[in-house]
């Protein structure tokens, strides 16, 4: 009897090791921000992305390739262009640049960007923002959206922290604390939830959601302010003040990104 029970716990224990691997690995990504100011370097940073940088991205295997601008470029002072990558591991990042500049039809299909004169540069300044996904939100999820791309509205956001603990306590509040899960029920169609591990505005996280049009974002974020179970998590004494500047940024699709 005795033996039988240690086989038991022997195959229980195989159980839940099974079961703890075949969780997804968390993702990394990189977001890449384009900033400029004229009609010309906007055009300059299309035809290089769609041309060239996109393609070379599909061949070296990204699948999704995330290309948005924000809805406010045409009065913005800072007008951007982002760029959204998924990942298994860092070591793609590393090995990114080196791969391209070794592909010569990238080079071919880049050359005016890439060979921009000084007295013509295509962007004001560029900068690369490194993620890790989230412990309960560990792969980047395409959305479900039905839209023309001109239509969809995808959220971007930024919270930043006073402290590294209350950044800690910030992320516990989406994973342990139930946000994700609200989210999720109030069908914010959300592509991912990350904690920032390279940027300019550390500590902080970033999660980017994604509606069918403007008004569909405002009934979302309306009916999530009325939401009970967003009341009492708000109120909890445990999760006050752990978000010290959050940025709303509301931005569309290229005609040539993936989703």
């Amino acid at each position: 009897m005795r033996k039988y029970c240690c086989i038991i716990i022997v195959l229980f224990l195989q159980l839940i090791s099974l079961t703890l691997t075949a969780q997804p690995a968390r993702e990394f990504y990189q977001l890449t921000v384009y900033h400029f100011a004229t009609v010309e370097q906007e055009k300059a940073i299309d035809n290089y992305l769609k041309s060239a940088y996109v393609p070379a991205l599909h061949k070296k295997g990204f699948k999704n390739v995330g290309v948005f601008k924000l809805i406010a470029n045409d009065t913005a002072i800072d007008k951007r262009i982002y760029l959204l990558l998924s990942m298994k591991n860092l070591d793609q990042v590393s090995n990114l640049t080196s791969g391209l500049l070794g592909d010569q039809q990238f080079l071919q299909n880049g050359k005016e960007y890439l060979d921009a004169p000084f007295s013509s540069t295509p962007y004001l300044r560029m900068e690369n923002i490194m993620l890790k996904a989230f412990e309960l939100a560990p792969v980047m999820n395409l959305p479900k959206l039905n839209a023309a791309k001109n239509d969809r509205v995808y959220e971007l956001r930024s919270y930043e922290s006073g402290t590294e603990k209350l950044f800690r306590n910030k992320v516990e509040m989406f994973n342990q604390g139930g946000e994700i899960t609200l989210f999720k029920r109030l069908n914010f169609n959300a592509v991912f939830y990350a904690e920032v591990l390279s940027g300019c505005r550390m500590p902080n996280l970033m999660y980017m959601t994604s509606f069918e049009n403007r008004s569909d974002r405002d009934a979302h974020w309306k009916t999530f302010g009325d939401d009970p179970e967003w009341k009492k998590l708000a109120a909890l004494p445990y999760y006050q003040k752990n978000v010290s500047k959050n940025e709303v940024m509301l931005l569309h699709p290229t005609e040539y990104s993936d989703f």
